[in-house]
């Protein structure tokens, strides 16, 4: 059947399609995040060699493999199209000395937001608290700057908890941006399960690694395998402990990314509703160029 492209207005109408296909299931532990596969939202970034964001590319430019197959594409887009992101803050007993910082790496991702932007801010210990809802304002509230450290990590449950709000949120371009030193102590989900809530909601996760410089790469890698993982498999970017001029340059290539990605959508066909993984691959017909998206997604099962 031939395909056509879609209008912006049917781009956004896809959007209501596939967040009305997201299903919260409480099972207490077991709750899950599925979406209906009937279309496949594929948000990428594409940098060049000395990281920065490029634009311009079209659809003849891409291809999408599922599972190695080549996939037709059903939809493009590469406008700044608005997005909406939710900044985690690890305010746990390992924080003490660093909560300082990752509220000052916040307010740096807030002053590069746009007018169309959201974002939304929560900080995990023992528990995951809404310190600022979806906002379009580059300002942090007060309660921001009375947020102490104490308490375990629930670092897994914060990634679940903010990809259940992106999933009502209406922007079909999502982020979740993780400021911590990604020791998860205490969280009742697996780090698993947090990772496919991201991807069943489309999400991007950023991370950076709050941990002290001083603590010897033994004690780093032990938070950043986990920091490290929620980046590479939801197409996003691992930033070692920032600092200085190095923080407000991620930080702002953070924001730019989100509002310059390319979305692309395909369908999989009904056979696809097995339960099952599925890897999804994108190649762009450019040399030089590096692409960071999403590395699959779990189908619903009939």
């Amino acid at each position: 059947m031939a395909r056509s492209l879609l209008t912006l207005s049917q781009l956004s109408a896809v959007a209501v399609l596939i967040i009305s296909g997201v299903l919260f299931c409480s099972a207490q532990d077991d709750d899950v995040i599925s979406v209906d596969s009937s279309i496949v939202v594929v948000n990428a970034s594409v940098t060049d060699a000395l990281g920065k964001a490029v634009g311009g590319l079209k659809q003849k430019q891409f291809t999408i493999l599922e599972d190695g197959i080549e996939q037709p594409i059903a939809s493009f887009s590469s406008e700044a199209t608005p997005f909406a992101a939710v900044i985690l803050l690890d305010t746990s007993g390992s924080m003490e000395e660093r909560v300082t910082l990752a509220r000052a790496a916040a307010l740096q991702f807030l002053d590069n937001m746009r007018g169309l932007d959201f974002t939304a801010i929560y900080n995990f210990d023992s528990k995951v608290r809404l310190v600022q809802d979806f906002s379009n304002t580059r300002d942090m509230r007060e309660a921001a700057y009375d947020l102490r450290a104490n308490g375990t990590t629930v670092l897994n449950d914060a990634v679940y908890k903010a990809a259940d709000e992106l999933s009502k949120r209406p922007e079909q371009r999502r982020a979740i941006i993780i400021l911590s030193d990604g020791a998860d102590t205490a969280s009742g989900k697996s780090e698993s399960k947090a990772l496919k809530a991201a991807l069943a909601v489309g999400a991007t996760i950023y991370t950076v690694d709050m941990s002290p410089t001083d603590q010897g790469p033994t004690g780093r890698n032990t938070g950043q395998g986990s920091l490290k993982t929620f980046a590479e498999k939801t197409g996003g970017r691992f930033v070692a402990t920032p600092g200085g001029l190095m923080m407000r340059d991620a930080f702002r290539r953070i924001a730019e990314e989100l509002g310059s990605q390319y979305t692309l959508t395909y369908e999989p066909g009904a056979s696809k509703k097995d339960g099952k993984w599925h890897a999804i691959e994108l190649r762009v017909a450019r040399s030089n160029l590096t692409i960071r998206t999403r590395k699959g997604y779990n189908a619903p099962k009939k």
